[in-house]
This record gives C-alpha cells, sequence and structure tokens, in this order.
C-alpha cells in the first residue's frame, strides 16, 4: 500500500511539472531541540523528495516568541513560491499553537490544523484533513472495509487525531467530501472502562488514538471486528530494558495478526493548483504496514 501510494503522489508531480508549473515546494518550520520533533521533520522531508516535493527547514530556537513565528508564517503565506507550510508541533509552553496554526494560510495549511479547514472537514467539505485521520481513512478505503451502517468506536478525542477521524467516517457518503455513513461513538479519558468495553464489544471497527498503552485488550473487541491503532507510546521493554514503541491495542494478547502495529505514517503534503479550488495532491499518507 505505502508504495503504492507513492508511486501516485510521484506520478502527480511529474504531471503538474509537466504542464509547466513549478516544483511544489513544503516549507517546514521546527522549534526547539525534541529529539521526536526532529525525527518527525526528517521523515517528512525525506517523504517529500521522495515523491519529488522540494522542502526546506526554518529551525529555530525553544526561545522564541510567537510574534517572531507569526512573522515568519506571514512571509510564508506571501511567498508565491510556497505551496504549503508545516509548524512542527508541539511547540514551546509560551507559544500558543492555535495562535501559531491560524497564522497559516488555510490554502498552504498541509496540517489542516486551521480553524477553516476544520470547519470545512466538519461541513463535509474538501479541505485539509490532517495527516493521522486522513491515513486512517485511506487504509480503510484502499482495504475495502465496510463503514455504511456500521458501528465505530473512536478511543481518542484531540482536535487533531479523534476528532477528524470521527468526522470523516460518520458524515454523508453523498456530500462534497464523501465520508463513511457509520454510526461513531467517542470514547476519551472520562469513559469509565466498564462503558468503552460495553461500546467497543458492539463495535465493527474499532480506531484507538488515545495515548494509553493496553488500553484496548481482546475482551473488549467482537469477533471479526476491525481494529486499527493509531497510539503512539514509548514504554520501556521489560525484556531488554530499552525504550519501544507501542501502540494503544495488546495486539500480543489478540488472538489474530494486526495489519498496522501501531500505524507509523508520514504524510506526503497536498496542495492547491493556483489558479483554481481544485486539490492538485489527495491528501494521502505513507503506511508503512507489518
Amino acid at each position: 500500500m505505502a508504495k503504492q501510494i507513492q508511486k501516485e503522489v510521484q506520478q502527480g508531480v511529474e504531471a503538474w511539472l509537466t504542464l509547466g508549473n513549478e516544483r511544489p515546494h513544503l516549507s517546514i518550520v521546527l522549534v526547539g531541540d525534541n529529539p521526536a520533533s526532529h525525527t518527525y521533520v526528517r521523515n517528512k522531508i525525506r517523504a517529500a523528495s521522495a515523491v519529488g516535493i522540494c522542502s526546506e527547514l526554518i529551525l529555530k530556537p525553544k526561545e522564541v516568541s510567537q510574534e517572531e513565528l507569526l512573522d515568519i508564517t506571514d512571509q510564508l503565506n506571501m511567498d508565491p513560491k510556497v505551496s504549503g507550510i508545516l509548524v512542527q508541533l508541539p511547540l514551546p509552553d509560551h507559544v500558543d499553537e492555535r495562535t501559531v496554526c491560524n497564522g497559516i494560510a488555510p490554502g498552504k495549511d498541509v496540517d489542516g490544523f486551521h480553524v477553516v479547514n476544520m470547519g470545512r472537514l466538519c461541513l463535509d467539505q474538501h479541505s485539509f484533513i490532517p495527516a493521522t485521520a486522513s491515513a486512517v481513512w485511506e487504509i480503510i478505503k484502499r482495504t475495502g472495509i465496510e463503514t455504511f451502517g456500521k458501528n465505530v468506536v473512536v478511543a481518542g478525542r484531540s482536535k487533531n487525531v479523534g476528532l477528524p477521524i470521527a468526522m470523516l467516517l460518520h458524515t454523508d457518503g453523498d456530500h462534497e467530501r464523501p465520508g463513511g455513513d457509520a454510526t461513531v461513538t467517542i470514547a476519551h479519558r472520562y469513559t469509565p472502562r466498564e462503558r468503552l468495553k460495553t461500546q467497543t464489544r458492539l463495535a465493527d471497527i474499532i480506531v484507538v488514538a488515545a495515548g494509553i498503552p493496553k488500553l484496548i485488550t481482546p475482551d473488549m473487541v467482537k469477533e471479526d471486528a476491525v481494529v486499527i491503532d493509531v497510539g503512539i507510546n514509548y514504554i520501556c521493554d521489560p525484556m531488554t530494558g530499552k525504550t519501544k514503541l507501542v501502540g494503544d491495542v495488546d495486539f500480543e494478547a489478540l488472538p489474530f495478526t494486526p495489519m498496522c502495529q501501531p500505524l507509523v505514517l508520514r504524510r506526503f503534503p497536498e496542495f492547491k493548483l493556483p489558479s483554481t479550488s481544485r486539490t492538485f495532491l489527495p491528501p494521502l499518507p505513507q503506511c508503512l504496514l507489518c
């Protein structure tokens, strides 16, 4: 799946260049020295390069002011050579992430975090879709998982992951931006575990994005259910003493082989044609499947 998606995006870039257009350009703003953030950004730059998208990295110290970040996004917004802008999160505590995300022009907001893009997503309109939600939706569509009329539980209600996943799955399949026509229940940190279990036992599809290791155990999943784990947790491996990456689902105890454990993805940026409102590159993730 990952290789096929990469090929499709690369072909889209080549077709765009054949029409005489400039190569798509992604600008990434990275603040501070968070090792995870630096790893994520390196992967994004590598993924962009693999499909023919050029990119630039703007590094700023953790002491950078919110005003300076907004000045940077303003300059990038006005630069016609910049197709997409991404500010790597999280930002330092003294910077308001919502303000900075809303400082990016909606048409260049490849993360899909701007209030306009979030609003259009909720109204079933075409928009930039947050990467993890886009990845889950793409996996469901490409693997032929039926969502029409199905019961779905989304464990996690974050504005960047859980909420957009729920919006994509429950909205009308006949609207401008087709949805999954599923019946969706959203659980969160205050959902009692027994109530969560009651809901997941009824679910045909479970999407887990809570950031809690082993949140979903075998007794919570009915036979033939689809489980998609997008949780990211770093824990100490009791066998090796080393840190390892795990999701939110106890896949080791589940009696089936997972398709993704957990889902690891990189977002190929999407850009809009300068002269139209149509999307040039679709929001396609690259998924590394186990």
